[in-house]
């Protein structure tokens, strides 16, 4: 499991990315990239990384599922998520 730190910090860019989007927006479209560079670098949405919602893990993050590949398997491979069955042929 990804550390306590790392999730957290993401869930703080994730709060500032939301704060900051409305002036942004404005900001841009203003085309006021002085206005831009002074507000803070998490204000960018581009910062923010998917993290597994289980684990935590940002590699190999499926978006459909919220996941790691990882958490993934695992839980498909007891059944835990609807409409997930191991293929066979």
């Amino acid at each position: 499991m990804a550390k306590k730190c790392w999730i957290e910090r993401d869930a703080r860019k994730r709060r500032t990315v939301e704060k900051y989007a409305k002036l942004r927006e404005e900001l841009k479209a203003k085309g006021d990239y002085v206005g831009l560079s002074m507000l803070p670098r998490d204000a960018s949405s581009t910062r923010t990384v998917n993290r597994c919602k289980v684990t935590g893990r940002r590699h190999g993050y499926l978006r459909r599922f919220k996941m790691s590949r990882l958490a993934f398997r695992e839980m498909a491979l007891h059944g835990l998520i609807p409409g997930v069955t191991k293929s066979s042929w």
